[in-house]
């Protein structure tokens, strides 16, 4: 009996490492393919192709807390990428239908930083404080500042849609014009936080019970 829980439990961990390894995989690929064919089809530019969205800086932190088990990384991408990802695939931005390469990225990478956010929220974080919203939300407003006063003047471009929103359409339509919608954004993610945090801290207590 021993040996088979032994067994069951190396088992568990190999499969635990090649899940890691395979969405780090995902992550780094989906990012390098994309870029390579934006530059090989000569469409690459600084308005649309730096990953500066949420979701790209999410699969930037997802992938080097996949590979270093940084605790702070986890739950900073848990935060920003798990809900992000999820409603870019409910309602997808894209401009080349199925089966464009574009089409299978978009969905792939997409559904590969969701499923981080949850890999690292069941096996990398072992513990969370509302602090850890705080920090997260710190971070995020530095660099929406940093986008919205800096890159998107400076290249006329629209990261973290700060410009205006999306093209498809989505919950930021809602949110109204001008200073209503920056504020209704602040508003939207710091309770796209505690959600979260409160989904983290659920999970943590009853797998500590």
């Amino acid at each position: 009996m021993i040996i088979a829980l032994s067994h069951h439990q190396h088992t568990q961990k190999f499969f635990v490492q090649l899940t890691r390894w395979l969405l780090f995989t995902i992550l780094i690929l989906s990012e390098i393919s994309y870029q390579w064919w934006t530059l090989t089809t000569g469409i690459w530019n600084l308005q649309e192709h730096i990953p500066l969205h949420l979701c790209g800086i999410a699969s930037i932190t997802g992938a080097i807390a996949l590979a270093t088990k940084s605790q702070k990384l986890s739950y900073i991408t848990f935060y920003i990428g798990f809900i992000p990802a999820l409603l870019a695939l409910i309602t997808p931005e894209l401009p080349y239908d199925f089966p464009h390469f574009r089409y299978w990225k978009f969905f792939i990478h997409h559904m590969a930083i969701s499923l981080t956010s949850i890999f690292l929220l069941l096996f990398i974080v072992q513990s969370i404080t509302f602090r850890s919203v705080l920090e997260t939300y710190g971070y995020l407003l530095a660099y929406a500042i940093f986008i919205g006063f800096i890159i998107n003047p400076l290249f006329q471009s629209n990261y973290l849609y700060l410009s205006s929103s999306p093209t498809a359409k989505t919950p930021l339509d809602l949110l109204g014009d001008g200073w209503l919608y920056y504020l209704s954004l602040c508003i939207l993610a710091f309770l796209v936080f505690v959600v979260c945090y409160m989904v983290i801290y659920r999970r943590i207590i009853i797998r500590n019970h």
